[in-house]
């Protein structure tokens, strides 16, 4: 009987352990992904020349550097390269392609500059025109959230040509790693969301600016450049779902970035996540 009672509790032990097992490969992380970054602050001057204007590139972009699936981190890599760098960087090692992409950024500046500037420098002098040549370039990247089959990837992008002021935007890239497909509002939402979401992003940018009307955010200058409507540049969060708003798309450029963040619960009657996207943040 002790034998029969040892027997016994090796299975049950064994079992446990299986379940557990099963438990703890359903809760992790798909592909057991972790993240480096690839920095470079590259300044160049006009012909070489220190005394005379430069450009000044700084990329610091978040890659996947080791994986338990080498075809998704591969995979991940290209997605990762075409949003920072473009479509022609994608088949390059990541640190291969940031060298390239700052060689290339260096040697287009010189081509397009160095002929005019020596032209206006010889007509005009180059003292009132030295500001304008001086370029500037940021790309920043980071993975904003990794859980389970779910990964949102921020990207910052700045740039100044000359000019009163330089351009800044911030997109997100909010991946499905179980198909490494882009998720799209069409993916979380029911069929005809788009009037209703509409209403609840209003409401929540009225209650952010602690204004009780529409006319009243559009005093503050909201809705002068574009219409408030769902965009698809958003990001999936634990807690809800966050709408982003460069300059421009829906206010003027000293108004900055609008974030507009919707909690799950007010949009539950409008969510259809057939996929089971939002599994992975619950």
């Amino acid at each position: 009987m002790k034998k029969q009672s040892v027997s016994l509790l090796v299975l049950l032990l064994a079992a446990s352990g299986f379940l557990f097992s099963c438990g703890n490969k359903t809760n992790r992380n798909k592909g057991a992904l972790q993240f480096d970054s690839i920095q470079i602050n590259e300044t160049a001057h006009l012909f070489g020349d220190t005394a005379r204007p430069a450009c000044n590139l700084v990329v610091n972009m978040a890659y996947a550097s080791t994986s338990d699936d080498e075809a998704l981190k591969d995979s991940l890599n290209a997605c990762f390269l075409t949003t920072c760098l473009g479509e022609a960087y994608k088949h390059l090692p990541p640190q291969e392609a940031v060298q390239k992409y700052k060689d290339q950024y260096v040697s287009d500046y010189r081509n397009d500059l160095e002929e005019l500037y020596q032209k206006e420098e010889k007509e005009f002098g180059d003292a009132d025109q030295r500001a304008w040549y001086s370029y500037y370039k940021s790309i920043q990247s980071h993975v904003q959230l990794y859980q389970k089959n779910l990964l949102v990837y921020r990207t910052r992008y700045e740039e100044y040509t000359g000019g009163a002021h330089g351009i800044y935007t911030t997109t997100f890239l909010n991946l499905d790693l179980r198909t490494l497909k882009p998720i799209h509002l069409d993916d979380l939402f029911a069929d005809g969301y788009e009037e209703a979401l509409t209403d609840l992003l209003w409401n929540q940018l009225m209650a952010d600016n602690r204004v009780a009307t529409r006319e009243e955010l559009e005093n503050l200058g909201y809705g002068s450049t574009g219409d408030l409507a769902p965009t698809e540049n958003f990001y999936i969060g634990r807690d809800g779902i966050t709408f982003y708003y460069n300059v421009y798309d829906i206010a003027p450029y000293v108004m900055g970035a609008t974030e507009i963040s919707l909690p799950y619960e007010i949009m539950s009657h409008l969510l259809d996540d057939t996929l089971r996207i939002l599994d992975s943040v619950k």
